[in-house]
């Protein structure tokens, strides 16, 4: 599953700005972006990883995406990143 992925990774990114900085710098390997996030906050993230060709995986909801990250508040966004 690839939310055990994100759970297990030794660095990540949460929330919409560290993971689009991430994505501009080229260190994103996958992205996971909650389906409940509002499409303005996620629009440049996931044209970003269209453009860099970088895997995305939708979660349920932004709740269940912060849970994964450890975190108590949900996220809208979150990615795996290169050490």
């Amino acid at each position: 599953m690839p939310l055990e992925s994100l759970r297990k990774a030794k660095k990540r990114t949460v929330g919409t700005k560290q993971t689009q900085k991430a994505i501009e710098k080229g260190v994103a390997k996958m992205v996971f972006i909650a389906r409940d996030a509002d499409d303005r906050v996620v629009r440049n993230i996931i044209r970003g990883c269209q453009e860099g060709s970088i895997q995305v995986e939708y979660v349920e909801s932004m709740a269940e995406l912060g849970r994964a990250c450890g975190i108590d508040v949900g996220a809208a966004s979150a990615a795996i990143i290169d050490e």
